[in-house]
């Protein structure tokens, strides 16, 4: 249910983002909540009711904001257990509360760009950075380069085609800047 490097907001070109929501519904459909005890329970419960009152308020929100659409998940429970589905936030605001503030919960927030707006996108990514973890994908080496030298400060674990999440601590730095 948590995890401080796990995914909270993504940034995907118009261009691809058919392709890449048909992914994100599958691959949710797949994905089995439940208790820690059975391994075969992909997300658990979040750890108190205090984390539960704040995530289930992020998506209490966005069910009601004008400028946001929960797109997969958004149902809770806390009768036993701490329970959150996992949850995807589809915003037209790239500064909606979801893409700028931590939520350390089962929700990632996700802004659709115009390609042509790509530059202008990468600067979101950097001023709306935490600093901990990110990660881009990208086909070919130069836009690859072009986007590591412009977020160079957004996070201090920075994959490149890979999950943003995974670092394994003391063995491989770990650590962010900023707002992390």
């Amino acid at each position: 249910g948590q995890k401080c490097s796990a995914a909270s907001r993504a940034y995907i070109p118009s261009t691809m983002w058919e392709e890449v929501k048909g992914y994100v519904l599958a691959d949710l459909k797949s994905i089995k909540m439940g208790s820690p005890e059975d391994f075969s329970n992909f997300v658990n419960a979040v750890i108190d009711e205090k984390a539960f009152n704040s995530i289930t308020a992020y998506i209490d929100d966005a069910k009601a904001a004008p400028n946001a659409e929960i797109i997969a998940g958004g149902g809770y429970d806390k009768s036993v257990g701490y329970f959150i589905e996992p949850t995807v936030i589809l915003v037209k605001d790239p500064k909606y509360t979801t893409m700028c503030e931590e939520i350390f919960g089962p929700v990632i927030s996700i802004f659709v760009y115009d390609e042509a707006d790509f530059e202008a996108t990468l600067q979101l990514v950097d001023d709306n950075s935490y600093a901990l973890t990110g990660a881009i994908f990208a086909k070919d080496r130069h836009v690859v380069n072009h986007m590591c030298k412009v977020l160079e400060n957004a996070a201090g674990n920075f994959y490149i085609n890979d999950k943003p999440t995974g670092a394994v601590v003391g063995q491989q730095p770990f650590g962010g800047a900023r707002k992390s």
